[in-house]
């Protein structure tokens, strides 16, 4: 009988990798050659990854494979290839939150979700692009490179973790690892039409994550399937004592429960989602998506949270208070670059990091000097606090109507790259459902549910009371399992690529 023919690199999950690797039925090292075989192929046209380190990554599936051999533990992601986005601190390895003011820092310790990743068996094939400091939503305000979605290549991947998203959307990894400040896995989950998950805050340590907003930042999973990111959520979750805002609590199982579906479910669609200032095809894309929860068994009732439409204004100012004061250590004096030709101590800070961040990143930390300037603290800060307040107060009472709750991950498909490049506003609306899980601290899934009239994927989003991942898991994948998405993406408009 022969031998059946090799999975396409988007049909072999991370939990069936793992499978095969630790019961002996494949090895660590093929599956690591069969991901840098296809990163090889593709990525020249995707532009996922900033570096790769192949042969660490040999190294290191050849150890997991001399540990099954000798019948040693090789953990819940034995030989799994991951992506870490460059924000995420690797012992030894460049992080550069793809910005040129940290050209040539490597990190000198490891992020606890990287050491925890390592533990569970993962083999990181490379450090993977994003939009400098995790600032933006589409993957092109990188210092270095611009990723495409391989959906359509003329077509952003979304962002801020829109190398993370790609290299899984093209079937170079199964599982890679983000970080989500306002949206910044879910959105580009959305775009690339796969799963992408925000942990409630303090779920995950944010030891070695280079901060951006440190009052939202969370690390993630995206995969390909709800339950491959749970497995990956559960790799990376727990308390930390390296991290003080990291709950000290037990980590539930994601995957103890994940298929016993939501018969009997309250799941309530939120009144604010206005279907008819959606495209026809994302509006029923919605439509479509409350009626599969429904036929999963689950009852849809209609909640409302009035002070959802402040979200994005009150993201932006308390996301860029806090970038301004985080990104203040940079400052090419310590670490990173540091421009030449200088005369004075803030000469050296000013031309620093004139040279070294970009527009987006500028614009960002301007906006929260600002806003935290004497005389308008109270205006802008202060007010943005106020309604954060009454935000979460809402959202308490809408969790006393219903177990989740649910909208569109984000009002359209992947745009046309520089489409919004010179309209800030129009970029930041792209936030517009993912920043209120961001700014309360609430569990919040992303997942396939459909095309746009252009075949683009769109996306639905989960969102649970805090602490309550095992129930977001498992409604997603009740609703998964009740429809019919392959990650299988057409590499359109290969004549858009520039030639490397």
């Amino acid at each position: 009988m022969s031998a059946p023919p090799p999975a396409a690199p988007w049909d072999l999950s991370a939990e069936e990798t793992a499978r095969r690797v630790a019961a002996g039925e494949t090895s660590a090292v093929e599956g690591v050659e069969a991901a840098l075989s296809r990163i090889a192929e593709v990525d020249s046209a995707i532009g996922a990854f900033l570096e790769l380190w192949a042969d660490e990554a040999r190294e290191r599936a050849a150890e997991i494979d001399g540990h099954v051999a000798a019948g040693k533990p090789v953990g819940p992601l034995a030989g799994v290839p991951i992506a870490l986005k460059d924000n995420l601190s690797f012992a030894g390895h460049a992080v550069g939150c793809a910005s040129k003011i940290l050209e040539g820092y490597v990190a000198p310790y490891t992020a606890t979700a990287v050491e925890r990743l390592l533990a569970a068996g993962a083999v990181p094939l490379g450090r993977a692009n994003m939009d400098e400091f995790a600032m933006g939503s589409s993957c092109e305000n990188s210092g270095y490179q611009v990723t495409r979605n391989p959906w359509d290549l003329s077509r952003i991947p979304g962002g801020s973790s829109g190398g993370p998203a790609a290299a899984v959307a093209a079937g170079c990894v199964p599982l890679s690892f983000g970080s989500d400040t306002g949206g910044s896995i879910r959105q580009p989950a959305a775009m690339s039409g796969i799963v992408g998950f925000k942990p409630t805050y303090g779920r995950v340590s944010r030891y070695g994550l280079v901060a951006f907003a440190s009052s939202t930042d969370q690390i993630g999973p995206l995969a390909r399937s709800v339950r491959d990111a749970a497995r990956g959520y559960a790799a990376i979750a727990g308390p930390d004592a390296r991290d003080s805002t990291c709950a000290d609590r037990p980590v539930e199982d994601p995957l103890a429960a994940i298929e016993d579906g939501i018969r009997g479910w309250k799941i309530g669609s939120l009144k604010e989602v206005d279907a008819s200032g959606l495209a026809p095809a994302n509006a029923r894309c919605w439509h479509e998506s409350l009626e599969r929860l429904a036929r999963a068994g689950a009852e849809i009732v209609e909640v409302s949270v009035p002070s959802l439409e402040a979200a994005i204004a009150v993201y932006y100012v308390i996301a860029t208070s806090e970038a301004s004061a985080n990104l203040a250590r940079f400052d090419g004096l310590r670490y990173g670059r540091r421009a030449g030709g200088a005369n004075s101590l803030g000469e050296t800070y000013v031309a620093s990091r004139s040279e070294g961040f970009g527009p987006e990143v500028k614009r960002r930390i301007m906006l929260g000097t600002f806003a935290l300037s004497s005389g308008y603290y109270d205006a802008y800060y202060g007010r943005a606090r106020a309604v954060l307040e009454t935000m979460r107060n809402e959202l308490d009472l809408a969790f006393t109507r219903c177990d989740l709750l649910v909208s569109p991950t984000s009002p359209t498909g992947a745009f046309p790259i520089g489409e919004r490049a010179d309209d800030p506003l129009a970029m930041y609306l792209s936030d517009i459902y993912t920043t209120p899980a961001s700014l309360v601290g609430l569990p919040a899934l992303a997942l396939p549910a459909g095309f746009d009239d252009e075949g683009l994927p769109l996306s639905l989003q989960i969102t649970g009371r805090m602490f309550a991942e095992p129930q977001v898991f498992r409604a997603g994948r009740a609703f998964e399992a009740a429809g019919d998405w392959r990650v299988a993406p057409t590499f359109r408009n290969r004549e858009s690529v520039p030639s490397p």
